[in-house]
């Protein structure tokens, strides 16, 4: 294999891993501070133990989050250099801003949440974790401008004398289109995801509690835990409508940016729609092995011109036309990826360049865009039922019974919502090539051209070893701490003197 192969499995194994703790740590951080917040407004101390079973399960999830994201910064050197010298300006600004304004905005104060217990005043401890909260939802800001300008790039221009992209408009990147589009449905996946993970311990709980001779104590978890299981599954619920309905906007979004990708979710291959008939959505599309054509289709009708244009009898355009399209602008010398829309001035401004470059194939990976995009739709769909059954089998103080469907449902509803967020970034980032930046620079002319495939394999057997022990761990801590469940409350420590001890809060 080529080191841009290799480079490009790297970046994925080590990004996707990644990924499975940060919607954890955006959405857990706020459902932790609304649990503290009511124990705050109510003095209830079923909420000030919820606050600190499910803060200690945040903090795991946060410190590995933080020890696998470290890595994806120092690809961008080691792996990608081409594309940190072409677009570095405008790409290091957010991640700079991430850093500085975000990170350690969140690090700060959960510092001081950890430790203030017993420091601080109610009110500031509870502002800390509110902070935490919005730093994580800040740092997603800048992260998702970041790879929004991937997606369309915006704000910039293209200097033929230092061959490089140059920032013209910082703000650009910040009501750049794709983001707007992409922040709500990213936080509100977010949210699915944390929710689901609240619900299913809760449920598990609920269900191991659930026997007639229980004792005074374990009536106190199964009200909280009541409580918890419920309020994850609203949120689950309430979310997950966010969700579809931001998806849906980013879909015409997406369409109007990189149609090729649109195409390629619906292994759509000729052009269809316009002039009164309607371009369907695919529920099953079988393909040639080559990618070239499909051998068996089954379609729903009016549904793709909705989700792309709003317009049942919209004209979509299909993989083979887009590709004969791009064809023909780039022999042109005016290439730009936005078919009914005005051009990219950066993709306008280097189209003379790209000549040189010899890109010759503008379709992405056809299986995998087609099915991450349903995969991703098909799971966030399961979580939202079994939110719904849950609010139904705890009605009337009901409890859930334990055995296996409900073990298989409360594990559906944790990595349902986790594995259609990998998806859906699957999709995202498979389904803009061959471009790391869309319409500009391609994937394969990004690469560190000192860097050889072996020493590419080396560090991506490296970080796939480190990070399977990693998840061993990790998994070993979540489930040590879900079983110990809810904390018995301990009374403030008041402390006497300069010398007493500082204890850790957990």
């Amino acid at each position: 294999m080529s080191p841009e192969t290799i480079a490009r499995w790297q970046f994925g194994i080590t990004t996707v891993y990644h990924y499975f703790f940060v919607p954890v740590t955006i959405a857990l951080s706020l459902l932790v501070a609304v649990m503290q917040t009511k124990w705050y407004r109510t003095g209830d101390e079923r909420f000030l133990r919820l606050t600190k079973f499910y803060g200690k399960l945040f903090l795991i999830n946060f410190a590995m989050g933080v020890v696998t994201g470290i890595v994806q910064e120092f690809q961008f050197g080691m792996n990608w250099s081409e594309y940190s010298r072409f677009v570095g300006d405008i790409f290091g600004a957010p991640l700079a801003l991430e850093a500085l304004l975000a990170f350690f905005l969140e690090s700060t104060f959960l510092g001081l949440w950890i430790f203030g217990w017993d420091k601080l005043p109610k009110k500031l401890h509870l502002l800390a974790i509110w902070l935490v909260a919005f730093g994580t939802m800040l740092s997603a800001v800048f992260i998702l401008a970041a790879n929004s300008f991937m997606q369309n790039p915006v704000g910039a221009t293209y200097n033929p004398v230092t061959n490089r992209a140059e920032m013209t408009d910082f703000m650009a990147l910040l009501t750049n289109p794709v983001f707007l589009a992409t922040f709500p449905h990213t936080l509100a996946a977010a949210y699915m995801t944390a929710s689901g993970f609240v619900l299913a311990v809760a449920g598990w709980h609920l269900a191991r509690l659930n026997k007639a001779n229980r004792t005074e104590l374990e009536d106190n978890d199964v009200s909280a835990f009541r409580w918890a299981a419920k309020f994850g599954a609203w949120v689950l619920i309430i979310s997950g409508l966010a969700t579809v309905l931001t998806g849906d906007f980013q879909g015409k979004v997406m369409y109007q940016v990189q149609p090729m990708k649109m195409a390629a979710a619906e292994a759509l291959y000729e052009t269809a729609g316009g002039n009164g008939e309607s371009a369907p959505f695919s529920l099953l599309t079988i393909g040639s092995l080559d990618g070239s054509r499909p051998v068996f289709e089954l379609h729903v009708p009016f549904v793709l011109g909705i989700l792309a244009k709003g317009d049942p009898y919209a004209e979509i355009p299909g993989i083979n036309n887009l590709r004969d399209e791009y064809t023909s602008r780039l022999d042109a010398g005016e290439f730009n990826l936005p078919v009914d829309a005005e051009p990219n001035e950066l993709q306008a401004a280097y189209a003379q360049t790209l000549r040189t470059v010899g890109v010759d194939n503008f379709v992405p990976n056809i299986p995998v865009s087609y099915w991450t995009f349903r995969i991703m739709m098909t799971l966030g769909f399961i979580a939202m039922g079994i939110g719904a059954v849950t609010l139904w089998l705890l009605r009337k103080d009901r409890l859930p019974k334990p055995g296996a469907v409900l073990n298989l449902a409360l594990l559906a509803v944790v990595l349902g919502p986790l594995f259609a967020n990998s998806a859906g970034w699957i999709f995202t980032e498979m389904g803009r090539q061959p471009w790391i930046v869309a319409g500009v620079l391609p994937t394969a002319s990004a690469v560190s051209p000192g860097v050889g495939a072996g020493s590419v394999f080396a560090t991506m057997v490296l970080y796939t070893v480190i990070y399977g022990i990693l998840a061993v761990v990790e998994v070993g801590l979540m489930i040590k701490y879900v079983k110990l469940g809810l904390p018995a409350e301990v009374p403030p420590v008041e402390l006497k003197g300069e010398d007493d001890v500082l204890s850790f809060a957990y």
